[in-house]
Formats: C-alpha cells, sequence, structure tokens
C-alpha cells in the first residue's frame, strides 16, 4: 500500500475514533517517511486521545520546531508539558509562544488558568479578560473551567 493510502486509512480510523488501527496504519510507512509533519500531526492526536502526555509533548515539541507559525502546535506542546512535566515548564513554553502570537486567545486564556493556579489572581485576571476580548467564547469557558475556581470564588 502506499504511504499516501497508508495516511487516508489513518486519517479515517481517527475520524472513527479508532485510535489502535490509526496508530496500525502509521507503522506500516516506510521508515524514511515516519518523521514526516503529518504524520507527526496524525501521532500527537493518537496520543492526545491516548492521554499519553510524554510521547504527546515529544511530538508536539517537534511540531513546534518545524512549524512555529502554528499557535496550535504551541499549546498543545505546553498542554502536553504541564501534564509531563510541570505547570512552570508549560507556563514557559506558552510565555514564548505568547511572543509569537500575541493575540492568540487560547494562549492568554491558558496563561491566565496557569496564574491562577499559582495564586496570581490579578495577572489571571487579566489574561482570561484578555482572552475574552480576542475571542468571546472564552466567557463561557471561564465560568466552567476548574482551573479557574479559585477567580471566581475571590470577591470582585
Amino acid at each position: 500500500m502506499t504511504p499516501r493510502w497508508l495516511l487516508s486509512h489513518a486519517r479515517g480510523y481517527l475520524e472513527l475514533g479508532l485510535l489502535e488501527e490509526a496508530a496500525a496504519e502509521l507503522a506500516q510507512l516506510p521508515a524514511d517517511q515516519l518523521d514526516g509533519d503529518e504524520v507527526l500531526a496524525l501521532r500527537t492526536i493518537i496520543f492526545q486521545e491516548q492521554a499519553n502526555w510524554s510521547a504527546l509533548r515529544i511530538t508536539a515539541g517537534l511540531l513546534v520546531q518545524r512549524q512555529p507559525a502554528n499557535p496550535g502546535w504551541w499549546i498543545t506542546f505546553a498542554y502536553a508539558t504541564r501534564r509531563a512535566v510541570s505547570l512552570g515548564e508549560a507556563e514557559g513554553i506558552l510565555r514564548e509562544a505568547e511572543l509569537r502570537h500575541p493575540r492568540e486567545a487560547t494562549i492568554q486564556f491558558n496563561l491566565g488558568c496557569y496564574a491562577c493556579q499559582r495564586g496570581d489572581l490579578p495577572e489571571a485576571r487579566r489574561r482570561v479578560d484578555a482572552a475574552i476580548a480576542f475571542d468571546p467564547h472564552f466567557r463561557d469557558a471561564a465560568g466552567t473551567d476548574p482551573d479557574l475556581a479559585p477567580l471566581r470564588d475571590a470577591p470582585v
């Protein structure tokens, strides 16, 4: 089977939620194609769905190096790093991402969550407000995200 077909099958399996089957398709790729960006992106989806934070951190980190203009890879890299390593390291990743993507709402929102977890409620409020200004759907997320419970419980 050609690599193009294997990738197509892997994408199809992912759309159906069949992670093991998608991974099996990717495993059949020739060795010289295992680290292509599309393969890494598909593996990233698999690892995220499996909650395999260490593996997700590796693939997302590679994608950040290769495609720094894509804010989604930074966000995924930080997400995995928070779970595999620490909140502090994840925050460092997003602070670097913010320099490249200062108006990315998800980066602002996640930095707000991290600030809240560190106990810096003024910083958390500023970041969450910025996220909402960039994308109003974050207003709903701010009302339910467990990381922001201390902010919601604080007197206004």
